[in-house]
């Protein structure tokens, strides 16, 4: 059964100003406590009633007993009458000889909390109203009454799942609330004063992944010129991003920008691996890891959409319509020029490692955050909520619930995509952002197999390939004009062909023949195009291949993969100078995507034909540490590392190679890509240094 979460009143404002006579002080934040005139009460020993009043005490309109019951219990004989009894203890109190804190009206109940001060309602107010204009000392007022404590800390109700849900979802967002809270504060102080620098690392204390927070608080230690702690902080820094697997150079190059514009950088020598190095790097490096959000970020909104959590009885972890939900939003808004939209592959992935939307949100440091969930219920409907979240003032903008038939499911993406973007884009013309969609399948099977298929296809490995096969052959079979899966089963054999998995000839063509079937199917799906691209490169027509490849781009600008290939096509034998250009576009786009390894290497190998050894090597190794970084990217790796001198590292990775594939040789390599004759003398010139 599907529990909703209390809807909040934006207008609804908890009591702020001085306490009344005998006014009650409710404390969420942290262990559960209530108090009146200062003095403690004592609550009832039951979870339930107290879990009972802090739902009750959050929600801002009045809630149906038979929600209370899903939420609190777990099919008790006597649901209603567990109920009443603990709404009978609240009673004993809260309720004053004068004024009743609990009212029941017919079916519903609600706390009447006038002149009460609830601590996590005064943050939610706050938030809800905009901080950006509060004072430095509101600020921290604020800030203290969400420290050192989680929302009802100590509180577990191990056989209530739906209360359990609604509190980790209350956690996070008043998490998000504080960190919102804290940044605030700190740019309200004085830059680099004492308190600055504590309300930072408190920032940090709770968003360890906002890079903003690392940017400001390296340059308070710049400014004030405590470089050894900048260094160190930042040798840590680097350390806990890459066990996340995420990208620390930009932080890197903040600290270095930091100490010269304090005057801090001259005769500055490198205290470890993590620090910038001499001689600085090249303009592009620089430019495109700066800031993930590409050049254009000031005069574009930024956002990012989380996979809708499939809350259905027996639905799968991942393909459903979840996911399939998410990915069509996500491309509806990547449509839309207006917004800068972070690709579906780092979504899931950040949503696979169980990153919440307010946080996901800083660490991708987007402008918006949207999320939601959705449940199919047993009349042949389908709930979908929704909200959208400003994610530097931890504000819900907007929030939504509405249900359709499963037999119309996909009316429901129009919807969804329509009020996101109205939201964060009012200004967008109703026909344009009807328009700017790719048109989903008429099936949701068809939907579902199509998605358990990419879920596959990027693991590169046969058995995962195969699989890959079988679902898109699956979903076509449900609805042959449903374009997508034409493009998935197009790259199976793409795979089988580039990685030497079948005969090539006969897989090159097939994955020309899927892709022109994909074409023909929608001509307006840039992944149709994109798949058509690479399938002519495989054909060896490289300029059909990039033509086809730009279309994709132009039908959707925040195609990552789209900008990811034409990257990979001109690092073999066009222009290296665009594919670097390309490829870091991609990863802007989408910096946790599962081709990430792809762009990585493709950036390794337009460097080393400019001739830019050292660079080309730490990329090169970078793409090889990916968990799904195929046989060729180690090869590329090992490459690099020898043109860089590197030859014990290259040896490494020949071995690693071996292992892997034995029997694997420069000519596997050759065969695989269509290298330029500059880029195929230096192939021979790095295996002739390792003597292999």
């Amino acid at each position: 059964m599907e529990i909703r979460p209390p809807v909040r009143d934006p207008a609804a404002t908890p009591r702020t100003g001085p306490p009344s006579p005998g006014a009650l002080a409710l404390r969420l934040l942290g262990p559960l406590t209530l108090r009146r005139d200062g003095v403690a009460l004592a609550l009832p020993a039951s979870r339930k009633v107290r879990a009972l009043l802090a739902y009750l005490a959050m929600a801002n309109r009045p809630v149906t007993r038979s929600h209370l019951c899903e939420l609190l219990w777990d099919l008790p004989s006597d649901p209603r009458g567990e109920l009443r009894w603990c709404l009978s203890k609240l009673r004993g109190v809260l309720d004053e000889p004068d004024r009743p804190r609990v009212v029941a009206s017919g079916d519903s109940v609600g706390l009447d909390l006038a002149g009460c001060l609830v601590d996590a309602r005064e943050v939610t107010a706050a938030m809800q109203q905009g901080i950006a204009a509060l004072p430095a000392a509101r600020l921290q007022d604020l800030a203290t009454l969400c420290s050192g404590s989680d929302f009802l800390e100590g509180l577990d109700l191990p056989r209530s799942p739906a209360f359990a849900g609604w509190r980790v979802a209350e956690r996070r967002r008043l998490r998000a609330a504080h960190a919102a809270l804290l940044e605030h504060w700190a740019k309200a102080l004085p830059p680099a004063s004492d308190a600055a620098l504590a309300a930072v690392e408190q920032w940090l204390a709770i968003a360890p992944f906002d890079r903003r927070a690392h940017e400001q608080l390296l340059d308070a230690l710049a400014a004030r010129g405590r470089l050894r702690e900048g260094d160190e902080h930042l040798s840590s820094t680097a350390r806990r991003y890459e066990l996340e697997g995420q990208d620390w150079a930009p932080i890197g190059h903040a600290w270095r920008a930091a100490k010269l514009r304090h005057g801090r950088g001259a005769g500055a020598v490198p205290t470890s691996r993590f620090e910038a190095p001499a001689p600085p790097l090249p303009v592009d490096t620089l430019a495109t890891t700066a800031r993930p959000l590409a050049a254009d970020a000031t005069r574009r909104a930024s956002l990012a959409v989380m996979p809708f959590a499939d809350r259905s009885p027996g639905a799968a972890l991942r393909g459903g319509l979840g996911d399939g939900l998410a990915h069509d939003v996500i491309a509806r808004l990547a449509k839309l020029r207006s917004m800068f939209v972070i690709a579906e592959g780092t979504m899931f992935a950040l949503a696979e490692r169980h990153v919440g939307a307010e946080d996901a949100g800083r660490r991708l440091d987007v402008d918006y955050i949207a999320s939601g969930s959705l449940r199919r219920g047993p009349d042949a409907h389908v709930r979908v909520t929704v909200q959208l979240m400003e994610t530097r003032l931890a504000r819900v903008l907007w929030a939504d619930e509405f249900s359709v038939r499963l037999d119309d499911t996909f009316r429901v993406l129009d919807e969804i995509g329509d009020r996101i973007v109205s939201s964060i884009a009012s200004q967008i013309e109703v026909a344009e952002r009807n328009r700017a969609i790719l048109k989903p399948p008429n099936s949701l099977d068809a939907w579902e197999a199509h998605h358990r298929g990419l879920w596959h296809m990027v693991r590169f490995h046969r058995e995962d390939n195969e699989q890959a096969r079988h679902f898109f052959r699956t979903a076509l079979r449900l609805d042959p004009t449903f374009s997508r899966p034409y493009a998935g089963l197009s790259f199976t054999h793409f795979q089988d062909a580039f990685l030497g998995w079948g005969e090539r000839d006969d897989a090159v063509e097939r994955a020309y023949a899927s892709a022109c079937d994909g074409l023909m199917a929608d001509e307006r799906d840039p992944a149709s195009h994109w798949a058509l691209g690479r399938a002519l490169w495989l054909r060896g027509h490289q300029d059909d291949a990039l033509g086809e490849l730009q279309s994709a781009v132009e039908l959707s600008p925040n195609f990552a993969l789209g900008h990811y290939t034409l990257g990979w096509v001109h690092a073999q034998s066009g222009d290296a100078a665009t594919a670097i250009a390309q490829t870091d576009h991609s990863r802007a786009l989408s910096p946790f995507d599962p081709m990430l390894f792809g762009m990585l290497a493709t950036r390794a190998l337009a460097l080393l034909r400019l001739g830019r050894y050292e660079e080309a090597a730490d990329w090169g190794v970078r793409s090889a540490s990916r968990p799904n970084a195929h046989v060729h990217i180690q090869a590329i790796a090992m490459l690099c590392l020898a043109l860089a001198g590197r030859i014990d590292d290259a040896r490494a990775f020949a071995a690693t190679i071996q292992r892997a594939r034995p029997g694997y040789g420069v000519e596997d390599l050759l065969s695989a890509f269509r290298l330029s004759p500059d880029a195929r003398a230096l192939v021979r010139k790095a295996t002739r240094a390792l003597d292999v």
